[in-house]
């Protein structure tokens, strides 16, 4: 192949080039901040999940630090009657180790070096491994100058096999990008011109739409006409049906690909999923080339460190042999990104090379100064609606009045709805902070979208204006009760929180592109690939709402609270005849099940689909919780002494099982032969600590719910309803700290893989045996 042949390139217009081209990736390094030192500006551009393939730059800048306290403490000892050892003469040494130079000196010109000046021999050993001589090693205190130069080779020769793998990575997927579109073409031709034949056309030139963008650079004088060949259309199938329940169903009982019929619909489906595989490919491209020159500036920086360290002149001998190297003069991805573009800009972007740019190259959102500007004010108004209600309460004495019990039986649990709501989005919202400070790369394991993902700031924004509107309509009820000219409004007043539900249900499902649409609309798509399980193919995001749902059994208790108050018409007369109704308490049973049904059968897709038991194991853990849950409510309902004792034995089994595969399987800790004892041999977090307090309140917090249930509960001072909420809420924080943990966990498996990008399906499989055209 042609573009796999390397160009001889300077190293100066290579850094140069690679400046350019991370320009747009808006590098930190196009706009210096002279205050932040490199090491952090290092991390901060690394890939997350190529981490342990960057050069460990902190490691070796560890061992100047040694070479440089040997050399102080050197210093501080050494007086005039004991002068320090002088300068070794090595060149009959340098003599030994150096290649004979050839009688047309074609290993450069050493006629101008000064032998005794070498203090490295750096250079390769054989295919991409590279090995540095440090010809100094007989002075005194050379120790650590010897093994900074072996683990500078381990770090180079590192960097040059990742890099190597990726580049032969991303030209296999350039061959299959080529025959993707080679079959687009084909089809595209087939359906315009159903006369056209083959065998009426001159022959085929064989060069791919990549190809043929090369052989036009090479060759701008020859004709590129290129006849496209239908024979493809004879041995490719064709994958582009809309995930949907009924396509679901049919890959289920059926097979997997569909012939082609030769529609616009499905050319028009394929030049979409082509055109996410090209802009996703070209990212790769973009990180690739990136991890280039990020590991070429850290090797420089790190050797002129060492010669300001050492007062040696090693690093011109070092950076020529990295200038020389695989990684500076392979230009694979350079042209690769140029035909790339000049392909994308061509096919689909109708030759706009402007808007064909924007695509492959979307600019990152930065963070807006109104949306932090409205999160202090809503939360300001937050913290004084709440000291209003509270000054209501206490000035109206409304805690001791005749009519508590009958507002904490019917209108608590109405707003309580939206407090869940709120503190779930405010435990998400610390979720992504910590995620962004660790490096944890959510955007990613999540599937957002590039540029849609929220923020931290952005969730505090909308949680904040929901809190808000909440406290506002709970001190407007308090008001509209205690008001004498308000009292015949009763009404009015109970339809309060219910008009509350209905704005924050049109705003989440709004067509317009307003509050985040993206970020909704992929919400509802997720929650009903939840709802129809096992039918969809389960993702991260489909079984981690899943688990968030079964956290929020209580708000889901609450929307049928809802349904039973306002449906049967109870507001009316204020009255809550939903406890006396069987079909309410079978209903409430069966409401807090679905979530883990819906997991249960998520975990028995993922068992068939991969052929794995741990899934299957998981599906048993979400079933004994189930048992647990119908166990309690009955007991709750019904009481009895044997009743108790089956939902104590129930909730322990499913809280022992529950706990042991949060801590273990989820977060991946509690590993014997680790590392880091009791935890996994990788860590995101410093302080571990940390990862043991959690554990610790993963098991209290579980243990509180279930001791709730069995009436472990007595606190005459506080009202049931009230102590629901409270045990609701302990369960919310549980599991924001489970998420945490288990993204990170998540995120480490990515990184144990280097899994940096999405795998986007390709709407044409090759059907035929040897897969070549």
């Amino acid at each position: 192949m042609a573009y796999a042949q390397p160009i001889k390139l300077s190293l100066n217009w290579h850094l140069n080039k690679s400046i350019i081209l991370n320009q747009s990736l808006q590098l930190k390094f196009s706009k210096p901040n002279f205050k932040m030192k490199f090491g952090k500006q290092f991390t901060s551009q690394m890939v997350p999940e190529w981490e342990e393939a960057y050069m460990n730059y902190n490691f070796l800048k560890t061992i100047l630090k040694e070479i440089l306290f040997y050399r102080q403490q050197r210093l501080n000892h050494t007086s005039p009657a004991y002068p320090s050892p002088k300068k070794v003469k090595l060149s009959k040494r340098l003599s030994f180790y150096r290649a004979f130079s050839g009688l047309t000196n074609r290993f450069g010109n050493y006629k101008d070096r000064d032998n005794d000046d070498e203090v490295i021999l750096a250079s390769e050993l054989q295919d991409h491994d590279y090995q540095t001589m440090f010809l100094r090693a007989s002075e005194e205190g050379a120790e650590n100058e010897l093994v900074f130069f072996r683990r500078l080779d381990d770090e180079f020769n590192k960097v040059i096999g990742f890099y190597k793998g990726k580049v032969d990575e991303v030209v296999m997927e350039a061959e299959e990008l080529n025959k993707q579109m080679d079959a687009l073409f084909a089809l595209k031709v087939r359906i315009n011109d159903p006369n056209f034949h083959t065998s009426s056309t001159p022959p085929n030139s064989g060069l791919s739409p990549l190809e043929e963008i090369q052989e036009h650079e090479e060759q701008p004088q020859r004709d590129q006409t290129k006849m496209v060949s239908l024979e493809i259309l004879n041995h490719v199938k064709i994958n582009v049906a809309q995930e949907s329940v009924l396509s679901n169903w049919k890959t289920i009982f059926g097979g997997t690909k569909s012939d082609l019929s030769f529609s616009q619909e499905e050319y028009r489906m394929a030049h979409a999923k082509l055109k996410q595989a090209f802009i996703e490919f070209h990212r790769k491209l973009r990180l690739l080339k990136s991890y280039c020159f990020l590991n070429q500036l850290a090797f420089s920086k790190i050797m002129k460190k060492y010669d300001k360290v050492t007062s040696r002149n090693a690093s011109k001998a070092y950076l020529e042999m990295v200038k020389n190297s695989y990684l500076s003069q392979s230009d694979e991805v350079l042209k690769l990104m140029e035909r790339v573009e000049a392909a994308f800009i061509t096919h689909f972007a109708n030759a706009n090379r402007s808007q064909g740019m924007s695509d492959l190259r979307p600019r990152v959102r930065r963070d807006k100064h109104r949306v932090t500007f409205l999160v202090g004010c809503l939360f300001g108004c937050s913290i004084a609606l709440v000291v209003a209600v509270i000054l209501t309460i206490h000035t109206r004495d409304l805690l001791k009045s005749a009519g508590r019990d009958q507002y904490m039986i019917n209108i608590f649990p109405l707003y309580s709805l939206f407090v869940y709501i709120v503190l779930h989005m405010l435990m998400y919202a610390a979720n992504i902070y910590f995620w962004k400070r660790f490096r944890v790369n959510y955007s990613y394991i999540f599937g957002f979208k590039p540029n849609t993902e929220l923020g931290y700031k952005e969730v505090l924004l909308l949680s904040s204006a929901l809190l808000v509107l909440t406290l506002a309509a709970v001190l407007s009820n308090l008001e509209m009760e205690m008001d004498e000219r308000t009292q015949s409004f009763t009404t009015l007043t109970e339809l309060v929180p219910l008009c509350l539900v209905t704005v924050v249900l049109l705003i989440m499902i709004c067509p317009f592109n307003i509050m985040y649409r993206a970020s909704r609309f992929f919400l509802i798509v997720t929650l009903w690939h939840c709802v129809c399980a096992p039918l969809y193919k389960v993702n991260f995001p489909d079984f981690f709402l899943g688990d968030q749902m079964t956290s929020q059994v209580q708000l889901l208790r609450t929307v049928e609270f809802y349904i039973c108050y306002y449906g049967w018409g109870d507001f009316k007369k204020r009255s809550n005849t939903c406890n006396q109704s069987n079909v309410f308490e079978i209903f409430y049973i069966f409401i807090a099940v679905i979530p883990y049904w819906f997991r249960f059968l998520q975990c028995i897709r993922q068992a068939f689909e991969h052929n794995d038991y741990d899934p299957a194991m998981n599906g048993l853990k979400y079933l004994s919780t189930i048992v647990a849950v119908v166990t309690r409510t009955i007991y709750v309902q019904r009481r009895g002494k044997t009743m108790r004792i089956i939902a104590a034995s129930s909730s322990g089994v499913a809280t022992i099982y529950n706990t042991y595969w949060d801590i273990v399987k989820d977060w991946g800790l509690l590993g014997k032969d680790s590392k880091n004892p009791w935890l996994r041999d990788k860590l995101i977090l410093p302080n571990k600590s940390v990862y043991f307090v959690a554990m610790v309140m993963n098991v209290i917090l579980r243990l509180a719910w279930m001791q709730t249930v069995l009436d472990f509960h007595e606190a005459p001072w506080l009202h049931r309803s009230a102590m629901i909420f409270v045990v609701a809420s302990l369960e919310i924080v549980r599991r924001g700290l489970w998420n945490f943990f288990r993204v990170e966990n998540e995120h480490l498996n990515n990184v144990g893989k280097f899994r940096a990008f999405k795998s986007i399906p390709l709407p044409f499989s090759y059907e035929y045996e040897d897969k070549e055209l």
